[in-house]
Formats: C-alpha cells, sequence, structure tokens
C-alpha cells in the first residue's frame, strides 16, 4: 500500500506495546512493523525496519525515550517520534520537542488521539521530504531582496498594541499591495488569531519549532502559515501557554530571518517585557513601533523603555505611536513628548466604538470601516512604514482592489 504508514512501538511494558498494536492493527493505513523494549533496541530496530513513526515512551530502563530521541534524530532523520508520557509537565514536553519528538501524548489517551497524532507527523514529515526533493532551480527564482520587519512593541500592556500591528499588517497588504507576513511573538497569550477570526488547527510558531532543528528551505515555513483573507500570511502564537516554553530566542530570530526573505514587510506582535526574545526581535528588526497612549503610567513605561533602548543602541530605529490621541483627556501631545524627551512620530485617533466593534467582529476596522478617521491614521502610517511616495490625501481617494473587498473569495 502506498501510503501505508510504519511504526515502530517502544515501550518497557509488555501489555501496552501489546494493546498499542492491536489498536493500530484496525487502521487500514496503518501497519505495525516492531516493537522494542527499551531504547537502545529502540535504535537497533530502528536502523534495521526504517519505520515513517516512533510511539517512543520517555521512562524506560537502559536508555530513556528522551535520549534515545536524541539518537533517532541523527541516525535515523527521516522518522518522526511521538512521544508518550504519563507525566504532562511542560519541562517533559519542552525536553521532548528538543530532543527532536514530533508530538507529545498524555497517557492515557484515546484511539483516535493516538491515531491522529501519527497521521499528522506522517504527513507533516513527508510533505517535508517533498519540498525537500523540489529542484533547486525552481528555489533560486525567488527574489533575493529582504522584507523590512518591523516590530510593534509597547513596555505596557493594554495600549493596543495587537490591534495596530493586525490593522497595520492589513493595510499594507489589502491597500498597498505588499506581500505581508504577520507574526504573533506574544508566545503565551497572543491574540492575533482572535483579531483575524483564524483558527490555528495546529498551525503555529509551536509546529514549526522541530523543523528549525534542520537545513530548512524558507519555502518550508509556509506550511506553518494561514493565509488570511486580507491576503496576508500569518504565523500565530502557541494555542496554549505552556508551549511557550518550546520556543527558544534563537528559533524565533530565525523564523523572522526566513520569513523577511519571503515577504516585502514582516510585522511582529511583540510581547509586553523584556526578555531574550524580545531583545532578539529588536536586534534584528529595522523599525520599532513603540506604542504608547495619554496615561501617566504608559507615558512613565515608555520614557524608561527609551533609556533602555538607546543603551542597547535602539535608538535609532524607534517610532513613537501615540494611540488614542485624544486631548481631551488632560495630557497634550506636547507634554508627552516633553516627558519623554523626543517627538512622537505618528498618531492615531481615539476611535473606541469601531474598534472594538470590529475586534469582536473578529474583521480588522482597516477593513470593515476604511472610511473612519482610526483607519485612514493606519493606512498613513503603513504608507509612512512600506515607502510609499503617494501623498495621504491619494491613498484616502483610492477605490479597494480589486479581489480586496471584505467578502471577496480567495
Amino acid at each position: 500500500m502506498a501510503d501505508e504508514i510504519e511504526v515502530l512501538i517502544v515501550d518497557d511494558i509488555p501489555e501496552t506495546r501489546d494493546h498499542l498494536a492491536k489498536l493500530l492493527g484496525f487502521e487500514p493505513d496503518i501497519r505495525v512493523i516492531g516493537t522494542a523494549s527499551s531504547g537502545a533496541e529502540a535504535i537497533e530496530q530502528a536502523v534495521k525496519l526504517l519505520p515513517d513513526v516512533i510511539l517512543m515512551d520517555i521512562n524506560m530502563p537502559d536508555m530513556d525515550g528522551i535520549t534515545a530521541t536524541e539518537r533517532l534524530s541523527a541516525q535515523i532523520p527521516t522518522a518522526a517520534v511521538v512521544m508518550m508520557s504519563v507525566q504532562g509537565e511542560a519541562d517533559y514536553l519542552r525536553r521532548s520537542m528538543l530532543a527532536g519528538a514530533r508530538e507529545f501524548l498524555v497517557k492515557p489517551f484515546s484511539s483516535d488521539e493516538l491515531t491522529a497524532s501519527i497521521r499528522q507527523v506522517y504527513t507533516r514529515e513527508k510533505a517535508k521530504a517533498d519540498r525537500a526533493a523540489a529542484s533547486p532551480s525552481a528555489r533560486t527564482t525567488a527574489s533575493t531582496d529582504e522584507g523590512l520587519v518591523v516590530a510593534v512593541f509597547s513596555p505596557k500592556g493594554g495600549v493596543g498594541r495587537t490591534t495596530i500591528a493586525v490593522n497595520l499588517a492589513v493595510a499594507a497588504a489589502a491597500e498597498l499591495g505588499k506581500k505581508v507576513t504577520l507574526v504573533d511573538c506574544s508566545l503565551q497569550f497572543g491574540d492575533v488569531a482572535v483579531l483575524l477570526n483564524l483558527n490555528p488547527k495546529d498551525k503555529s510558531i509551536a509546529e514549526l519549532m522541530p523543523e528549525l532543528e534542520q537545513a530548512i528551505e524558507p519555502e518550508s515555513v509556509d506550511a506553518f502559515t494561514l493565509t488570511h483573507s486580507s491576503g496576508i500570511r500569518v504565523l500565530l502564537a502557541p494555542s496554549s501557554p505552556e508551549m511557550a516554553e518550546l520556543i527558544d530566542p534563537a528559533s524565533v530570530r530565525r523564523v523572522v530571518e526566513i520569513l523577511r526573505q519571503r515577504s516585502e514587510l514582516v510585522v511582529v506582535d511583540c510581547a509586553a517585557w523584556f526578555n531574550d526574545t524580545l531583545l532578539g526581535i529588536l536586534d534584528l528588526a529595522d523599525v520599532v513601533l513603540t506604542v504608547l497612549t495619554l496615561e501617566i503610567t504608559s507615558i512613565k513605561s515608555t520614557r524608561l523603555f527609551l533609556e533602555v533602548a538607546e543603551q542597547l543602541g535602539y535608538s535609532h530605529k524607534i517610532r513613537l505611536v501615540l494611540n488614542r490621541a485624544d486631548t481631551t483627556l488632560g495630557i497634550r501631545v506636547a507634554d508627552v513628548e516633553h516627558s519623554i524627551g523626543r517627538k512622537v512620530d505618528h498618531t492615531i485617533v481615539s476611535d473606541g466604538r469601531a474598534v472594538v466593534y470590529a475586534l469582536n467582529r473578529g474583521i480588522p476596522f482597516v477593513l470593515s470601516n476604511r472610511e473612519s478617521q482610526v483607519s485612514q491614521d493606519l493606512l498613513r502610517l503603513a504608507a509612512s512604514l512600506v515607502g510609499v511616495r503617494e501623498s495621504h490625501e491619494e491613498i484616502g481617494r483610492k477605490p479597494p482592489q480589486k479581489g480586496k473587498s471584505l467578502f471577496a473569495r480567495r
């Protein structure tokens, strides 16, 4: 059978091996080709049988599943490991993925969970092999020009950072015709999927991490992004907070470097705290959009960030974006500039009705309410970033591009 998935079962308990073999015996597209009772035996069997998928127990005598997986990743990289454990702690998950495992199942699991995991990792590995086998000439036709990386950051939460990042990306794609990728790097509690009404469907930066251990082609990253109706590509944050621990700062930087080869503009929505991941993004970014509002706490945090940014050598990258710019709050733009010691580069009006309505519908307001002042402010910001020479008035009069309407089929 051409698409039959060959599986090796590794577990030190005979009853568990028999039970798993019986469960998989009912699946017409899955065939158990061998079993092993230890890590050392697993390596020996895998070298001989060359399975597509290895079900690996994490706790075994003489060599545990993590050590065995590390060795198998080096010796038989074509075999995808699905780790099994009675312990579901984040540390076990992180160590397993770093060792090269493609999935992690917590015992007891259902037959459906087992077979779905096997088929998922097999399909993913097969797609990766197909991409690697593509002709080099087809890959070299891509442009070598690198895209602009824009990090959207605020040292304080609740200032509208994600809303700006999402609408900025959509405006650059739908209105300015740019090839845009949006990356949600708020890894624990990212909201990009909600604002765009996207279902992750097992596609996020967490699933991409194991691929980075190998010399993947830039095109391979596309398999882990989703396409929004506006035309932007989106790399989402993990679907659960604990998955964020699987993602190391160096890998995030590499992802952004790859995406800038595939896009004219990469917009990165950054979390609101300093860590190695954020510093890696700020190092790589061409522009750091720093968002603040007319609130004392936001102004204070921005001033402190600017001091740190100067020490780190980021000052020349920073553009200050004053969101919800409304002088009726008692603080003027001039007051903000005096407090933080530099000019505000861009202002975005306060329009809670339009913004909240769009957010709750999962439709960016630059699409659903294009003529509003808040949308026009985002269009102006997008145009300034991508270097469009048109005046803002021309952009405002510009009719929607054909095929870019809100309900257009993609």
